[in-house]
């Protein structure tokens, strides 16, 4: 129809004339309420953005000397992560002479994987550079 008589209409009932497709041919119009259309598409993005999974890299840190028992706490905060959807990166710090023995960190590193197999997947092998020695793992 004519965009003279479509503005007469939406403006008999009250409402807008609202162009929904420009690029169409003919172009495609409707007559809507522009403040509650605008309204509820704010809505609609908001709940999109809300339903979006935002992931993070967890950082979890360690020392060649680090007990079992603070090994064991440190792998329940990462399978809660890892829970979560995050992936989790082990970093075990070296000073001194302990970069003499990178095989006790390589040794940590091992036994949180052993743990975390059920739910995890390794992402990056454990790599030793400058004085730390790193590990990332995913969520399966």
């Amino acid at each position: 129809m004519p965009t003279e008589e479509a503005l007469a209409r939406a403006q008999e009932r009250g409402l807008d004339l609202l162009e929904v497709a420009p690029n169409a041919r003919p172009p495609v119009c409707k007559i809507v309420d522009a403040g509650k259309w605008k309204y509820e598409q704010a809505k609609l993005a908001r709940e999109a953005k809300r339903k979006q999974s935002h992931h993070e890299t967890k950082q979890i840190k360690l020392r060649p000397k680090t007990d079992d028992h603070d090994l064991e706490f440190k792998t329940r905060h990462a399978k809660r992560f890892l829970e979560e959807g995050n992936k989790v990166q082990f970093v075990v710090r070296f000073r001194g002479r302990e970069n003499a023995h990178p095989e006790t960190g390589r040794a940590a590193l091992d036994k949180i994987m052993a743990e975390l197999t059920e739910v995890a997947r390794l992402e990056r092998m454990p790599k030793y550079e400058s004085r730390m020695m790193t590990m990332l793992v995913a969520p399966k």
